[in-house]
């Protein structure tokens, strides 16, 4: 999304958990790595930052004041991701294939401590909390299309990316219909061309 916003054009290489020597060139075991040239960035906000530098001609990503989006993204890593996995995490073992899905399994139910099942067995129940949670992003778009203003910025982006991710992996409805935040990923899922919504997903 970063990249078309950007207006650039890229190579995508799909990965998968098993494939850490596949990044082995990039000194990292994680995605996204960007390869532009001669640099290798890794992680997406330091990568998001370089686009701006290095195409500062193109539509900006940070229009807005650092401190607030640092805050967006800090807030997306530290509170929505937590919470959003506990109610997706069973659903995307079966999508995986082998070597992947054994990779998965071991490794998130060590880090929960229980079954993957486990984990989300109360999400219906959980889940008016986790609505509830969103209200800051829901008091934004009550006065505003996008986090960014009249058009997204990187913190639209950052926050995006977890529902994303949550609609290619699992059919469980985090957001309901008529919800601001459920509008806002509508118009997310039309930038671009609908780049995200042509993504396989749920829904």
């Amino acid at each position: 999304m970063a990249l078309a916003h950007k207006g650039l054009d890229a190579e995508v290489v799909p990965w998968r958990f098993t494939e850490a020597a596949a990044l082995r060139f990039a000194n990292y075991e994680k995605v996204p790595v960007l390869v532009d040239g001669e640099r290798v960035l890794t992680d997406s906000t330091p990568i998001a930052e370089y686009l701006d530098d290095a195409y500062p001609d193109a539509p900006s990503l940070f229009r807005g004041a650092q401190a607030s989006l640092r805050f967006t993204i800090a807030w997306t890593n530290s509170v929505l991701h937590p919470a959003l996995v506990r109610f997706i995490v069973s659903d995307i073992a079966p999508l995986l294939s082998e070597p992947a899905c054994s990779y998965f399994i071991t490794s998130r139910e060590q880090r929960f401590g229980m079954k993957l099942a486990e984990v989300t067995a109360d999400r219906v129940e959980r889940l008016p909390e986790f609505r509830a949670m969103l209200l800051p992003i829901r008091m934004v778009l009550a006065e505003q299309p996008f986090l960014g203003g009249a058009e997204p910025d990187y913190g639209d982006y950052a926050v995006f990316g977890a529902f994303q991710w949550a609609r290619a992996t699992s059919p469980f409805a985090l957001l309901e219909h008529g919800d601001l935040v459920h509008a806002w990923r509508e118009r997310m899922l039309d930038l671009h061309g609908g780049l995200a919504r042509g993504v396989p997903a749920f829904d």
